[in-house]
């Protein structure tokens, strides 16, 4: 669990071109040195393109930013846990607002990455889901309504209620999952506030991304805890 100890900062690279490419391993670069500097885990969620050159050339701990439901075979265009997991992946997001999945298929996501290893890291957008999803035993639930996410405003500030509902339905499933807060942090004060709320961690994406400076911005997001 080392790789993800918690308090957590895990970096959603989407499809930007500021995290696309080769700008996708400078943001992962900047992540590795705000990490070694802060003594926070960082962890970068590239495109699947993107990931063995991540893997190749840092130490930072990586997530894939989604896993199809399927196996080896005739599936053109799907994402592949064993070719992902081949590529570098410790494991994955799943169900993230912009690519969203069935119950079937998060249940049968998370037991493949259990089985071989990986973590699993569920988004979900409010307190039922969340409920819900923790039956299934995920490593993590990032809870993060969709209408907050890219806003710059804060869940943890905005609805606190959300942040504080999930952690306490999800923990009294199973204390061992981790629950992360998402949806427009991007500062020092908005992640004190979602740890302050019972959060372990943190899921962002454009506020960093899109910043002069990820690196000076992910320092500054640590720099209160």
């Amino acid at each position: 669990m080392s790789k993800f100890k918690t308090p957590i900062v895990i970096l959603n690279f989407k499809t930007y071109l500021e995290s696309s490419g080769n700008n996708a391993l400078k943001l992962a670069k900047a992540l590795e040195i705000a990490s070694d500097e802060s003594g926070i885990n960082m962890v970068a969620t590239p495109q699947a393109a993107d990931i063995y050159r991540i893997k190749d050339e840092t130490r930072i701990p990586i997530l894939a930013q989604h896993i199809d439901n399927v196996n080896p075979g005739g599936h053109t265009g799907s994402n592949l846990l064993e070719c992902l997991k081949e590529a570098g992946i410790d494991g994955s997001l799943i169900n993230h607002s912009e690519k969203r999945m069935t119950l079937a298929d998060i249940d049968s996501t998370i037991t493949k990455l259990r089985n071989n290893d990986l973590f699993s890291v569920v988004c979900t957008n409010n307190v039922n889901t969340s409920e819900a999803i923790a039956n299934f035993d995920p490593n993590f639930i990032a809870v993060e309504p969709p209408e907050l996410i890219g806003t710059g405003i804060s869940v943890s500030q905005a609805e606190p209620e959300v942040v504080e509902g999930t952690v306490r339905k999800v923990k009294s499933i199973n204390k061992n999952i981790k629950v992360l807060c998402g949806a427009g942090i991007s500062t020092g004060d908005d992640m004190k506030a979602a740890l302050d709320l019972g959060a372990e961690g943190v899921l962002l994406a454009s506020g960093i991304i899109l910043s002069e400076s990820p690196e000076k911005v992910l320092l500054e997001l640590v720099s209160k805890m």
